[in-house]
């Protein structure tokens, strides 16, 4: 499946959101909670997955199977689509949760693939397929700070990521708090389980 090429431009410094210019039934997909404003004649539709035909397979089995593998990354089951049923452009901005840079990366000029940070994904032109892949390095994956599972996007189209994502920025704030004397990966598995490790128990 084909992406949607899509215009788009960045706003702010540390706090970004990214606007985006959407031509007649041209669509962009994105997390939940992520939209910060749109224009009217933007239609926002829910889908399973990440509404990419190819992701995970065809079928009812391959959209589970699609959707599962996001639930290990960290997302949700259900993306938005935003549509643009206007006969002339229409704009939607999204901002990420979190302070940092939004990134812009054209798939294209990636060999139709990029591994990111599980929590990066921003949104993406509507074709792109999200998914996941595994650290088979047990040990890399536990102890070299990165985590089990990243997220992967895949196609030929634009997609927009955070460069600070929830895990980095919690880690780098309990670094930096009273308590925070022990050393933590960023993103690390250790950091979810360190409460359970009886070094943060009071």
């Amino acid at each position: 499946m084909n992406s949607h090429e899509i215009d788009y431009k960045l706003y702010g410094d540390d706090m970004q959101f990214v606007e985006i210019e959407l031509d007649p039934r041209e669509s962009v997909i994105a997390e939940a909670g992520s939209m910060m404003m749109m224009e009217e004649n933007i239609e926002m539709e829910t889908i399973f997955g990440d509404g990419a035909e190819s992701s995970g397979g065809s079928g009812l089995f391959g959209k589970i199977m699609g959707a599962g593998k996001r639930v290990l990354t960290g997302e949700s089951l259900f993306m938005t689509a935003f549509t643009n049923s206007a006969h002339n452009k229409r704009r939607v901005s999204f901002a990420a949760p979190y302070p940092g840079k939004i990134i812009p990366m054209d798939l294209s000029e990636l060999n139709g693939k990029i591994i990111c940070q599980k929590d990066a994904f921003l949104c993406a032109a509507k074709g792109v397929a999200v998914g996941i892949d595994f650290q088979r390095k047990l040990g890399t994956g536990f102890f070299g700070g990165e985590g089990l599972f990243f997220a992967t996007l895949t196609g030929p189209g634009k997609v927009w990521i955070q460069s600070l994502p929830f895990s980095r920025l919690a880690d780098r704030m309990f670094a930096n708090s009273p308590v925070g004397t022990q050393s933590r990966g960023e993103g690390s598995v250790l950091g979810s389980l360190g409460d359970f490790l009886g070094g943060d128990r009071r």
